[in-house]
């Protein structure tokens, strides 16, 4: 198990209610950070925090919508007072569709377009900016963007989806270039196929659809979200100081090149 200082560290994690984020928000709060957890699901925001807290870590949980700027200035008023600043925000929250909902761009539903759009990408932009004052306040810190392997190498039939965590990565690159000189580190990660109760459904409670999925992964397993989570620690940390700017790729090898026989 990997042991970094995070004492005396705040971190503010979007999308703390899922898997992922959990994962990460316990790993942090482990390794001794206070951890916001942040989610417009506010019970299950609610769960992951009286876990860490039950646990012997520092969490509390804070209703939080990634579209609304209101939303995001007073959950950080709120975090600011509870734990006296924040030095550490891991932009976490994104949604998809479904497979119902996977079609060419043709045929993609303008909606869908929008809402992933505003959440996966505008809403990295409009927490960053509502959050990004805190950390120059604290004298700098870190920012992680959690993108996927979709935006490196794009997948069919998820054109919104694609297109909004591509952006992420170069977002992510602007980022690191523009706050560089407040101290800031910008970063990104993206997960590949990570096991948890989405997936699950998706893919891998069925022995001939998890095999198509896994015949395309070199290791021939999902991740856990676990495997995203120390990552996120240790580039979130003191000791990731010279890195920024950069896209640290969690997939089993997938996105090496084409794994299957032909």
């Amino acid at each position: 198990m990997m042991k970094v200082d995070m004492k005396g560290k705040t971190v503010l994690i979007t999308g703390a209610g899922g898997a992922i984020g959990a994962a990460m928000a316990s790993v942090l709060a482990e390794n001794g950070a206070d951890v916001a957890i942040c989610d417009i699901n506010t019970a299950a925001a609610e769960r992951v925090a009286s876990d860490i807290v039950g646990a012997g870590g520092s969490a509390k949980a804070f209703a939080f919508d990634v579209t609304s700027p209101e939303s995001i200035a007073a959950a950080g008023e709120a975090i600011e007072k509870e734990f006296g600043g924040i030095d550490i925000l891991i932009n976490n929250a994104g949604v998809n569709v479904g497979p119902n909902d996977r079609k060419p761009i043709h045929e993609f539903s303008s909606d869908k377009w929008e809402w992933i759009l505003s959440i996966d990408l505008d809403g990295v932009f409009r927490v960053t900016q509502g959050i990004t004052p805190y950390l120059i306040k604290r004298g700098g810190g870190s920012i992680l963007n959690i993108s996927s392997v979709v935006g490196q190498i794009p997948f069919r039939n998820q054109c919104a989806f694609a297109a909004a965590k591509a952006g992420v990565i170069n977002l992510t690159k602007a980022m690191a270039l523009e706050l560089a000189p407040e101290k800031i580190r910008v970063n990104a990660i993206c997960p590949g196929s990570i096991l948890f109760e989405g997936t699950k459904a998706l893919f891998y409670a069925d022995r001939e659809r998890a095999e198509k999925m896994l015949s395309h992964i070199p290791q021939h397993r999902p991740g856990k979200p676990e495997d995203v989570a120390y990552a996120a620690l240790y580039v979130s940390s003191d000791e990731a100081s010279y890195m920024t700017g950069s896209v640290l790729t969690i997939d089993g090898g997938w996105t090496c090149g084409f794994a299957r026989d032909f």
